[in-house]
């Protein structure tokens, strides 16, 4: 079943493309997409509740399903950057009461203003409140806006009455001036909202706080505090439960911390995310502003994409259609001219062209009333933090199966008379034992217990891919990508394919006009206009001039014409100012009755012309120069003959594929005459009338060269070097797109360029479903394509089992980011509707960036492993030297606070040491990660069962050996010796192996380190610590001074992991992951069993 993406490839009369973005309710996924080497039923679990490959638009019922069948401790803080479901439903509710609330206050209003007309009692409308410096008060205006009063605004004299009350000129716009500015601030506000304050560092200390284990660990720590002083007195009693109290709190404290300066990164991205740049006109020139920039007054240029920066009146409006379902919460196109005149602050510019008056902004309109009452950021999971969870959860039930055997046997040997202290008395003697000394011992044992389940289910496992997404997308920005959405990071690291847009993206979007042909002339210097009839060149300049969304200023003084508008048109207007086109004054000479705004659809604009001397229409299109050349019957030539265009088709046709052959852009402009008559003269038919477009008259040809981005060809080497195929999907000319990939790379010779390799978007169009299918896998290069072409190119990928990246700029881009696993918008020439869609915002709109998005998705899930390996090797060790000296001595070597030690390098230290490792070139020398390609790898397997059965082994030597080595004055003396040296040895073992950590699959582990500062500072930080602890704490943690000679040994034991891994990695392991095997035989298992139970 194909997905509920309801677009139209058609365009309306009027040139409206409806394009409604599927919302998380309505869209069905695409099957799963499994890796070739996945492609086993046997290991897809359909009741594993952590198997989630995709989270983006995943059911509310899936996402709640992980949470209930995951083992948390501390579920504040665990699911704290996971998506808040309920959350997101009391927004929803807040949303539709805002909305509520304003539609009744319009509609009661629209019902009065009805009665008064039929009463004749006039309009109702309060006089005018005169505001500071200006003629118009703030209520007034917020009173009109919200209730889109048009009486209100026809007393004030309309548009142009308003802008004269607000001190504004509906050409030039305000003056701009700082003071003028700031005036206008203070009397009616800034477009800012106040935004809900971020939680505060105490709230994070208080989720840190919430963790079961650790409020045990308290509580016994008090009870055990409270036996130690009425035992032996404040001045001794007070180590054993203050020093574990002072543990928790030192955990909970660094655990705040690391929580609290996360989430100021995730706040700095969000308003990264709001701040929208747009442009305004300010004292006749076009200028880019921040969204909070814009002041009641300006004058606002609005074009397909774009969002409604605040809410206004129109000024002129061609076939401007508003998406306000954001306000209204109804998905229905809005068509806006004179007769609906306002527009709503947050709505989007579905079509058309318009230019708007600023009459409200911020917290007086209604969407800021909606920014200020909810919170922007409700969370999000990704799928590696739900599979990380699915890890953690299985490892906390072995801890706790394990803290549970430990309890028990310590236990049962403490009350049958098994357990001795250090002197070598039995600890308990029924009868003869007091209460409160039993009590005392029992809590030491329960408190053992609890620490072990506090070191066995990896809290911070989870966390890790949170702690790694902040870095990166911090980093990130730095690269110019910022993260919409977090698991598109971590995705991008499983991208098999990039479909990139051509313009922008894989050349510098510095367009400029090298090339002209006017009638059978090829300018040699295209802007040489003394060659050209003066009718032919004024025509040119007129087509120019009018039918473009750009401006020309020209400052008063001296200085440089500013050119502003699309990179293409900005390249034709300059070569028309070249040509000597005076803007404004060709401008003046004629007044325009109808737009047919360009779109990637028809790949053509139009606009209809009356001159203001004699009223005679002309009709001026401009387009791609093959489709344009279709529509034309007549050319004019250089001396302005009018001449038959029909025997010299195939020398325009030859003389575009010329151009399009050198990688240049082909765009035609032509005209027609046409009578004023017949031009519908009411607005309302005027705005539903199809623009003529058939007996054109074609005046000029002009070849747009566009470089490659320098660079670009590495970049793509690099993706195919990565196993991430590159594909080129443009609007150009085949021909020009053929000329550019190879260029860039992307085909390697001539001899690929044969379809379907190459291919047009009409011709990938026609094919059904399963040929589209087939052919999509095949395809490098299509030219001509419209976003819907795009789009089922990503279904087609995507049903083909690939993970696909696709980048887009404009509002028609929207249902293939959407669609896509990975959308990428252009943040320089992307619309707002694009962003809105995507998943990352490529800054520079530059191909490089998007493979340093790539590598920083490799090096999420590279970073989690290296986690994963460091801290499963604590786990096991740490459990497995704990029950078998339990089991065997009813003793303990790791006690409560040292165990909290381990913890705290492991979970926190690890995690900022191992997850904030920059991605290095090595990630993209290896294919993409599998969506379901397991987490613990053979190889990491291998080193992790390496390291920690040296470390079981070593330690357990010393623990039941060690006596007999080391030689203390006294029992009670070798034993804590040996008890700090095993403790000792075991932090050193842990240290050494952090640096084995970072490399799992590499020879060398020290590449690099020197550059990760924060990793050294960790280690170097944890090391000092530790010599702290040992040499200076010694009654908080139970450990005694050790001399230089059992140092070197600690220091020994640890170093011995480094030539160890070395040698682990001649191990070979099995190409098949353990994960898989064990998964593939429970999955058998299963069904045998079924038949049986049926």
């Amino acid at each position: 079943m194909e997905p509920s993406i309801s677009r139209s490839s058609n365009a309306s009369t009027n040139g409206l493309l409806s394009v409604n973005i599927p919302s998380h309710n309505d869209v069905e996924p695409l099957p799963p997409r499994i890796n070739a080497d996945d492609d086993d039923d046997d290991v897809v679990d359909p009741d594993d509740p952590f198997d989630i490959t995709h989270t983006k638009n995943a059911p509310a019922e899936t996402l709640q399903r992980w949470r209930q069948a995951t083992l948390v401790l501390n579920a504040s803080r665990r699911f704290r950057y996971t998506l808040d479901l309920k959350k997101g439903e009391d927004e929803e509710h807040k949303k539709g009461m805002i909305r509520a609330h304003a539609q009744v206050v319009r509609a009661a209003l629209l019902f009065r203003l009805a009665g008064e007309r039929d009463l004749a009692v006039g309009t109702g409308v309060s006089a005018p409140t005169s505001g500071d410096n200006f003629g118009v008060g703030l209520e007034q205006l917020v009173s009109m806006s919200k209730d889109q009063n048009i009486a209100a605004l026809q007393e004030n004299g309309g548009v142009k009455g308003l802008s004269d009350l607000l001190k504004s000129d509906l050409e030039k716009g305000i003056n701009g001036s700082d003071d003028d500015i700031l005036k206008r601030r203070v009397t009616f506000g800034t477009n800012t909202y106040p935004k809900k304050k971020g939680r505060s560092f105490w709230m994070f200390l208080w989720d840190a706080w919430q963790d079961l284990t650790l409020i045990i660990l308290i509580i016994a720590a008090v009870v055990s505090l409270a036996l130690g002083i009425k035992t032996e007195g404040l001045q001794e009693g007070w180590y054993d439960g203050g020093s574990i109290a002072f543990a928790v709190f030192l955990v909970i404290i660094v655990t705040a911390t690391s929580d609290y300066r996360q989430s100021l990164q995730f706040q700095n991205l969000n308003s990264e995310k709001q701040n929208i740049q747009l442009e305004v006109i300010r004292g006749g020139r076009a200028t880019k502003i921040s969204i909070f920039d814009v002041v009641v007054g300006d004058v606002v240029p609005l074009k397909i994409g774009d969002q409604v920066p605040a809410d206004g009146v129109i000024i002129t409006a061609h076939s401007l259609a508003i998406d306000e379902s954001s306000m209204t919460g109804e998905s229905k196109i809005i068509h806006k001219d004179h007769k609906s005149p306002f527009l709503m602050s947050g709505c989007k510019v579905a079509d058309g062209v318009g230019v708007m008056l600023v009459t409200g902004v911020g917290i007086n309109t209604e969407w800021g009333l909606l920014m200020a009452s909810i919170s922007e950021d409700t969370g999000e999971e990704t799928p590696l933090q739900v599979r990380l969870n699915g890890v953690a959860t299985f490892i906390g039930i072995i801890g706790l199966t394990v803290a549970g055997v430990v309890l028990v046997v310590l236990l049962g040997r403490y009350f049958s008379g098994n357990t001795k202290d250090l002197n070598g008395n039995v600890e308990f003697v029924a009868g003869q034992t007091s209460i409160s000394s039993a009590l005392d011992d029992v809590v030491k044992i329960f408190t053992i217990a609890v620490t072990i389940v506090v070191v066995a289910v990896p809290e911070g496992l989870p966390l890790a891919v949170t702690l790694t997404l902040a870095y990166s997308m911090r980093k990130m920005m730095a690269d110019k990508a910022l993260v919409r959405r977090l698991s598109a990071c971590e995705t991008m690291g499983c991208a098999t394919t990039i479909c990139s847009d051509k313009t922008g993206t894989l050349t510098l979007n510095q367009m400029a006009v090298v090339e002209a042909c006017i009638g059978r002339k090829k300018l040699n210097s295209p802007d040489d206009s003394s060659k050209l009839n003066s009718e032919v060149l004024s025509l040119i300049k007129e087509g120019i001039a009018q039918n473009t969304t750009g401006t020309v200023f020209v400052p008063k003084d001296v200085g440089e014409t500013e050119i502003s508008g699309s990179p293409t048109e900005k390249a034709i207007l300059s070569w028309a100012v070249k040509l000597g086109m005076d803007f404004d004054l060709i401008r003046s000479h004629s007044t325009v009755l109808h737009v047919f705004p360009f779109n990637s659809e028809k790949k053509r604009g139009g606009v209809l012309l009356k001159q203001n001397v004699d009223s005679t229409v002309h009709i001026h299109w401009k387009g791609a120069a093959e489709i344009v050349l279709g529509k034309c019957s007549q050319y004019l030539d250089s001396n302005g003959s009018l001449l038959s265009i029909e025997e010299e088709k195939d020398f325009f046709k030859a003389a575009i594929e010329d151009m399009a052959a050198r990688s240049l852009r082909c765009v035609a402009i032509a005209y027609r005459s046409y009578e004023l008559d017949r031009v519908p003269s009411n607005e309302e038919d005027l705005a539903q009338w199809s623009l003529p477009e058939d007996e054109l008259v074609l005046l000029a040809i002009v070849g747009i060269k566009d470089p490659c981005r320098p660079g670009v060809k590495d970049a793509v080497t690099i993706c195919t070097a990565a196993g991430v195929k590159v594909r080129m999907v443009t609007g150009d000319n085949l021909q020009t797109a053929k000329a550019i990939a190879l260029e860039c790379g992307i085909l390697a010779s001539h001899i690929d360029a044969v379809e379907p390799v190459i291919i047009e978007g009409k011709t990938f169009r026609a094919l059904s479903e399963n040929e589209r299918e087939q052919v999509a896998k095949q395809i490098t290069v299509m030219g001509r394509s419209s976003p819907n072409d795009k789009l089922l190119l990503v279904q087609a990928l995507r049903k083909g089992g690939e993970v696909v990246a696709v980048t887009g700029d404009g509002t028609n881009d929207a249902p293939a980011l959407h669609e896509a696993d990975i959308g990428l918008s252009m943040g320089i020439s992307g619309t707002e509707v694009a962003k809105e869609s995507s998943d990352i915002i490529i800054l520079d709109d530059n191909f490089a960036s998007v493979v340093k998005v790539v590598r920083w998705g490799r090096s999420v899930s590279a970073n989690i492993q290296k986690f994963i390996q460091f801290q499963l090797t604590v786990n096991v060790a740490a459990l497995a030297i704990n029950v078998v000296a339990a089991v065997s001595s009813g003793d303990v070597p790791l006690n409560a606070v040292q165990l909290l030690w381990l913890n705290l390098i492991m979970d926190t230290l690890g995690a900022l040491a191992l997850a904030t490792e920059p991605p290095t070139d090595h990630l993209m020398h290896r294919p993409p990660v599998g969506r379901r390609e397991p987490l613990i790898t053979n190889n990491m397997w291998r080193n992790l069962l390496l390291q920690a059965v040296y470390q079981i082994a070593v330690l357990l030597a010393l623990n039941f050996g060690g006596e007999s080595i080391l030689r203390g004055n006294s029992a009670v003396e070798t034993m804590q010796l040996k008890n700090t040296l095993i403790f000792n040895a075991f932090v050193l073992c842990q240290i050494f192996n952090e640096f084995n950590a970072r490399k799992p699959d590499q020879m060398n582990v020290f590449t690099g380190v020197t550059k990760n500062r924060l990793f050294v500072g960790i280690v170097g930080l944890t090391l000092i610590l530790q010599v702290i602890i040992i040499e200076f704490l010694g009654k908080f943690t139970s450990t005694v001074r050790l001399d230089w000679k059992l140092w070197l040994v600690s220091f020994i034991i640890g170093l011995v992991s480094w030539p160890l891994a070395v040698l682990g990695k001649f191990i070979p392991v099995p190409k098949t992951p353990l994960s898989r095997t064990f998964k593939r035989m429970l999955m058998r298992f299963k069904r045998s069993r079924t038949p049986a139970t049926q």
